[in-house]
């Protein structure tokens, strides 16, 4: 993930990788491709999509529970950890 050591300082969330050689942790990480092959099928253009259709697309999935989340969103996972942290106030 590209800026991902600037991101862990600036918000002090820890960004984990999976280890090579370790299939077991990719679960989540496969789940999340195949979902996103929905609306993004592999090796898609990217430069045909407006700015609004990409991030129609990433509040789709930013928004739908996940198991792996005890069934809370991505997105509330990360308004929580940033909330705790201090890099973002609660509305």
């Amino acid at each position: 993930m590209a800026g991902h050591k600037a991101f862990t300082m600036t918000a002090d969330i820890p960004i984990y990788f999976c280890h090579p050689g370790s299939p077991w942790e990719l679960g989540s990480n496969e789940y999340t491709n195949g979902r996103l092959r929905r609306n993004l099928p592999q090796n898609s253009d990217l430069s045909i999509y407006s700015a609004e259709d990409l991030e129609m697309i990433a509040n789709i999935h930013n928004h739908k529970p996940r198991k792996a989340l005890n069934w809370r969103t991505p997105a509330e996972v990360m308004t929580n950890a940033l909330t705790q942290t201090g890099s973002i106030t609660p509305k």
